[in-house]
């Protein structure tokens, strides 16, 4: 039964890769996009996003740009929200037509796109957004926009993903800063004729979307509003309101001192004119399966690094298994052989006690009582002093060797043990299976949001996987109320989870962020949740209890528990875990310096390194495996089973 429940499971995990793999080619960035000479190109805008701060903003909510017109462009009525995956929606994704028109062959020296009068109040949202470092995210055939730069050495171009709002310079007389819009823009698309077909009934296909920003002022522009020579020198567009000083004045009497800015909005107004360039460049170097690469920046140069971060941990496992295969060889495998399923020594040295009292040797105590001195009890002297030297060996038995009928105890909080033995087993099958699709290929920026959704997905299905496994372990702790396990096992951990993201949500929402979720995604979360998970945890639960036996222990547990003498500060719950803890985070933090760069410090760059990531992982569940058991026999040495 045990061995058809497990096929069952990989079927099923075999039909969820195969359902996931016809997702992924089906996806933007698999299937070839193609357009012929004259066909018009969407253009999408999302987010403004920074690395100083967490908190991402929809492009169209900035009170600062151009609004969408609703006029049609490419097929599509600006201002229309593009259909978002569960993935996309979390990372803060809110993609949306615009009004720029970007049609295939056709250079577009200067575009006229509005004017919006902003503000004071926008005009310090504004100054507060470039002071922060926010850079634009638009895309184009999937393709994020990018700023390109060049190596030192001028040897190769790369992307960085997304353009900068604006810049901060400060001013040459006052030595204040200034904050300066970027209104002008030249996008530059790079194509290539289309292999295949495609390419022989005249399709052309994009390989790169490059962004270069410039600020130009208000003034000096033609009838059209775009600059009268855009290529001459120009003052920077300021994002400037001189403060009102008749208010201030009146605002202050008694002062001789006015403050330099008023956050009253007195009606004070600037106009920003938005104007783009439009190049198509032919570029035969980039093929369109490996247009993605540019974006993977510094590529050469961090290779080694994460070689190094798989060397250091594969040494600090081989000196982990040293002390591992120590313990096993020299303690356990010859210790260990006394102790029987019963709880008594079956070959040690109380066996060799019963043998030497069965060939007439006197008892210890027998031995006191005799008057006689030591020289005149002849050879029978001998045989007392040889069980003598065997009991002091009994005495000297310590450790963990007295703890063969208390190790297997059933812990007192086994109702939240095995819960989380479940959500741990969950969490392996997720990563696991994340590991795997990315390595092959299957989940890649092109792909945008489907990591996230494709592990939400694992996520819930490896539901059934934390029930059995957490109703396994429940019954071999002697639990009886199967039901109320799963209910703790489906609750526990993706409560904890579910109730984090809400709180987060609330005070991303507060600040009117693009990554605080909506509220029709909070009640699909929660739907997944209690609709799909528990019925899995249920159904994984039910077949552990019913279907399979509980894990057996080598020895018997005896019926009174043994007193635990006091303990050693580094055997003490706190520093155990913190110890524990240091040697895979030795193993694993190099690359995880990565991992959290790319998500947090350089959202302008990818992940990338799948194939090291994996490695790596493999190498720290191996030393999380071998740590466990040095720190679980140094706890048992100090006699403490607990």
């Amino acid at each position: 039964m045990h061995a058809d429940f497990r096929i069952c499971l990989y079927r099923l995990l075999a039909i969820l890769v195969s359902i996931t793999s016809a997702q992924a080619f089906y996806t933007p960035g698999w299937s070839i996009r193609s357009y012929v000479d004259d066909e018009a190109i969407p253009l999408y805008v999302n987010k403004v996003y920074s690395d100083n701060t967490q908190l991402q903003y929809a492009y169209y909510d900035l009170p600062f740009v151009c609004p969408p017109s609703g006029r049609k462009h490419a097929g599509y009525a600006s201002g229309r929200s593009v259909s978002l995956n569960l993935g996309e929606v979390l990372r803060g994704d809110r993609i949306m037509t615009s009004d720029y028109d970007l049609v295939m062959g056709q250079d577009q020296e200067c575009q006229y796109l509005c004017s919006p009068v902003v503000n004071r109040r926008g005009i310090k949202r504004a100054q507060k957004l470039v002071e922060d470092g926010y850079v634009v995210d638009w895309i184009v055939d999937n393709l994020p926009g990018a700023t390109s730069f060049v190596t030192a050495d001028k040897s190769r171009r790369y992307y960085a993903a997304g353009f900068k709002l604006g810049y901060k310079d400060f001013s040459p007389v006052t030595g204040k800063p200034r904050y300066f819009i970027n209104n002008h823009l030249t996008l530059v698309i790079r194509w290539r004729r289309a292999p295949g077909r495609a390419g022989d009934n005249g399709g052309n296909v994009i390989v790169g979307f490059e962004v270069y920003t410039r600020s130009l002022e208000a003034g000096h522009r033609d009838s059209t509003g775009c600059p009268q020579d855009l290529h001459a020198e120009s003052n920077g567009m300021e994002l400037y309101i001189a403060a009102n000083v008749t208010n201030l004045a009146s605002k202050y009497p008694s002062s001789s001192y006015l403050p330099p800015e008023d956050d009253v909005d007195d009606g004070a107004t600037v106009t920003i004119p938005y104007t783009y360039s439009v190049y198509f460049r032919e570029d035969e170097n980039i093929e369109w399966r490996n247009r993605w690469d540019l974006y993977f920046n510094n590529q050469e140069e961090s290779s080694s690094i994460h070689w190094l971060a798989i060397l250091n941990s594969l040494v600090i496992l081989g000196l982990l298994t040293g002390v591992v295969v120590m313990i096993i060889n020299r303690t356990v495998s010859g210790d260990g052989k006394v102790y029987t399923k019963d709880g008594s020594i079956e070959d040690g040295i109380m066996k060799s006690k019963r043998k030497k009292l069965r060939n007439g040797a006197k008892s210890p105590r027998l031995a006191e009582k005799s008057p006689a001195g030591l020289l005149d009890q002849g050879p029978e002297g001998s045989n007392e002093i040889e069980i003598s030297s065997d009991e002091e060996s009994i005495e000297e038995t310590t450790g963990w060797k007295l703890l063969h009928g208390d190790v297997f105890r059933s812990p007192q909080n086994a109702i939240f043990l095995a819960p989380l033995v479940g959500s741990g087993m969950q969490l392996i099958f997720m990563t696991t299976g994340l590991l795997i699709l990315s390595c092959s290929g299957l989940l890649n920026p092109s792909w945008r949001g489907g990591f996230v959704s494709v592990g939400m997905g694992l996520f819930i299905f490896a539901g059934i996987f934390s029930g059995y496994y957490s109703s396994r372990v429940y019954k071999t702790f002697g639990g009886l109320n199967w039901r109320n396990n799963t209910l703790m096992t489906a609750l526990l951990f993706p409560g904890l989870l579910f109730s984090s993201t809400f709180v987060l949500n609330l005070i991303v929402w507060y600040q009117a962020s693009s990554t605080a979720l909506p509220f029709s995604t909070l009640i699909s979360l929660l739907a997944l949740w209690l609709l799909i998970q528990l019925p899995l945890v249920y159904v994984g639960s039910w077949y552990g209890h019913h279907n399979s036996q509980p894990y057996e222990h080598p020895t018997k547990t005896s019926s009174i528990p043994r007193q635990i003498p006091p303990q050693p500060w580094y055997t003490k719950f706190i520093y155990s875990i913190l110890l524990a803890g240091l040697v895979p985070f030795a193993v694993i933090f190099i690359e995880l310096l990565f991992v959290f760069q790319s998500l947090w410090q350089d959202k302008s760059g990818y992940y990338y390194v799948f194939g090291f990531l994996s490695v790596v992982s493999l190498v720290c569940l191996v030393t999380v495996i071998e740590i466990t058991i040095v720190f679980t026999y140094i706890q048992l040495c100090a006699e403490n089973y607990n």
